[in-house]
């Protein structure tokens, strides 16, 4: 993609979210292929604080986290696997998320942000399905 045919050079952070996503958290789209990229998107995911998101998995997408701020627990399990593991997170904490992987998360007093980065880009309201009961207790977001 040559330079001049990209409509945003930058992302930038905004004010509302952009959207809503199929867990509950709260979405700011930063990256995607306004920006020029055709490989991957870059978001940021906020949850309230003492919230917890609904378990999902996704059908075609790896993600990988960065959490910038906050705390939360990050619940996963893998396709076919009995049980799932649950891990605590707090800024400068990396993870990733799997294609087909169950999870689900939960924010501390203070919230928790972190960067999302998938690979391919986001495909659209399919991409994630419901994936039953999660590893954190009844969904709140």
């Amino acid at each position: 993609m040559e330079l001049e045919r990209i409509a945003e050079p930058v992302g930038r952070r905004g004010g509302p979210p952009d959207a809503t996503a199929p867990d509950g958290s709260e979405v700011r789209v930063l990256v995607e292929a306004a920006h020029g990229a055709a490989r991957s998107s870059v978001c940021e995911v906020t949850l309230g604080p003492g919230l917890v998101s609904r378990p999902v998995a996704h059908r075609s997408v790896e993600e990988a986290w960065y959490v910038l701020s906050g705390s939360g627990r990050v619940w996963r399990r893998a396709p076919g696997a009995a049980e799932g593991f649950t891990c605590d997170v707090g800024p400068g904490d990396a993870l990733a998320i799997p294609v087909g992987w169950s999870f689900q998360f939960s924010a501390g007093p203070d919230g928790l942000s972190f960067l999302c980065h998938t690979t391919p880009p986001w495909p659209g309201e399919d991409e994630a399905r419901a994936a039953g009961a999660g590893g954190l207790g009844k969904p709140t977001a």
